[in-house]
Formats: structure tokens, C-alpha cells, sequence
């Protein structure tokens, strides 16, 4: 047995680990580890968990740290698999100059596809270029665009910093993780937790289809309401994404009364369920 075959079963070797190593070394990700439910007794409960606390604690304060000073920006979300010769790559590299242009640093996820896209824009523009990476099951390295980087083992810590130091969302066409981090932030305006905070869906034939089974679905059903779709807005071309986002920055549409509508609307009907 390894050292880091041992240590894996009886610590978290990834304290001294870069991120990437555990895809190299056969290894759990830390996340992994982590959302694992306990398999043996309590003792076994009281040496582990209560010290990955301090692996956790560390991450958000290595966040913070690093991006006090990152200054006004947006984040942008899209797929990994978008390859540099498709549109839709060129289209979030023009639309990530534009508002680098206009005096925004772009945040990404700081892989391939859309992520690169959107640092490479930054990149062209002048303005900072942030990649926020994570530690996966298989190897994903930084992309060359990157100029301020900084490495997360845990999700739920790096979306923090993805939504705390950004404006806006622009997100491109994706998948799972794209999907994941639009409803999370959908849920965080719609109770409130996070205020004029603009959501841009880029690609109306992309996203179409989801917005269609939201409204007749969801909304048909009573699980949303229509003050929660109009949440969203969307742009087919970079000029128009770098408009609705600075718009809805500056407070030059309605979007402050839109989200208003959603949180009442959300309250009233949790309200209504309790009783109130």
C-alpha cells in the first residue's frame, strides 16, 4: 500500500495535495469524501468530519482573501465542451470584451469551453481575468486566459465566491453545473438572500425549451410563479447580453421591481401554506 493509498483511508491527504492530484492518484475527491455518509461508529465520526471543518474554513478564508480586491465584475457560466472553433465560443469571447470594455472583470469556472471563452475576452479587454477551479474525479487544468487564479476542493465554497464577488450572471449554453448554478441563483433572488442581481440567459433557441416546460409545468402547476419566470432575461448576440447586464447593474430597467414581486409573491405563498 501507498502512502497516499494509507492516508487516504485514514486522513485528508489533499491538505498537501494540489488540486488535479487526486484524478492522478486514484484518490476520492474531497467532495466526495465529504458528502459520504459515515459507514463506522462515532469515533470514526469524530476524527474526520470535525477536522475537514478546518479544511473548509480555510477555503472560504483563502476566497475571501484572494478576491477582496477583484473590484466590480460578472460572473459567466457555459459549458466545458465547447470547442474554440464553435460560434458560441467567439460569441462569449466578444460578449466577455464588451463588458470587460465597460469597466467589469469577468469571474469564471476557470476550465475549457465557455469558461476559456469568457477569460480570453477579459483577457483582450484589459480587465481581470478570474478563474475559480475545482477539484474533479478526472483532471481539469486552468485555462491560459486566467490571470488571477485560485483553487476550491469544495463546491459549495467556490459557488459562494462565484455569486459574493460578482454583479451578474451571463450564462451560456450548458449542462448539469450550468443548470445547477442558474436555479441556485434563481432561489437566492427569489428569497432574497441576494438583491439586484441580474440573471442573463444567453441563446434564445438553447434556452427555450427550458423555459417552456417552466412555464407549462412549473408555473401550470402552481410551483412557481410568473413574477419568478420574470426573473430572467435573455440576449442573442454579445451587444445585447453586454446591455442587459450593465443595465440591470446600474439599475437602469426594472429589475429591482421584478425581484420585489418575487420575493412578495414567494412569501404570500409560503405564507398562505402556513396559515399566515
Amino acid at each position: 500500500m501507498s502512502m497516499y493509498e494509507e492516508w487516504d483511508g485514514i486522513a485528508d491527504v489533499r491538505s498537501v495535495l494540489p488540486v488535479n492530484r487526486c484524478a492522478r492518484l486514484g484518490l476520492r475527491t474531497a467532495d466526495e469524501r465529504l458528502l459520504q455518509a459515515p459507514e463506522t461508529p462515532a469515533d470514526r465520526f469524530t476524527s474526520t468530519d470535525p477536522w475537514r471543518v478546518l479544511r473548509v474554513q480555510s477555503e472560504f478564508v483563502q476566497g475571501f482573501d484572494v478576491l477582496s480586491e477583484v473590484g466590480p465584475a460578472v460572473t459567466i457560466f457555459g459549458s466545458a465542451r465547447v470547442k474554440p472553433e464553435e460560434p458560441m465560443y467567439e460569441a462569449a469571447t466578444e460578449t466577455a470584451r464588451l463588458i470587460g470594455e465597460a469597466g467589469y472583470g469577468i469571474i469564471t469556472g476557470g476550465g475549457p469551453g465557455i469558461m476559456e471563452a469568457a477569460n480570453k475576452g477579459a483577457r483582450a479587454a484589459g480587465v481581470m481575468s478570474v478563474g475559480l477551479n475545482i477539484e474533479l474525479p478526472f483532471e481539469q487544468h486552468v485555462n491560459p486566459y486566467v490571470d488571477l487564479e485560485v483553487e476550491f476542493r469544495y463546491f459549495f465554497v467556490r459557488k459562494t465566491m462565484l455569486i459574493k464577488y460578482a454583479q451578474a450572471f451571463l450564462i451560456f449554453p450548458g449542462g448539469f453545473g450550468t443548470m445547477d448554478e442558474l436555479f441556485e441563483a434563481l432561489t437566492l433572488v427569489q428569497t432574497g438572500k441576494i438583491k439586484n442581481f441580474p440573471i442573463i440567459l444567453y441563446s434564445r433557441p438553447y434556452w427555450q425549451g427550458l423555459l417552456d416546460w417552466v412555464k407549462g409545468t412549473l408555473l401550470a402547476e402552481g410551483k412557481v410563479s410568473p413574477p419568478d419566470i420574470d426573473l430572467l432575461q435573455i440576449a442573442d448576440s454579445p451587444t445585447e447580453a453586454r446591455d442587459l447586464t450593465l443595465a440591470g447593474i446600474k439599475g437602469l430597467d426594472d429589475r429591482a421591481e421584478k425581484e420585489a414581486k418575487a420575493r412578495d409573491t414567494a412569501k404570500y405563498a409560503l405564507g398562505k401554506r402556513n396559515g399566515r
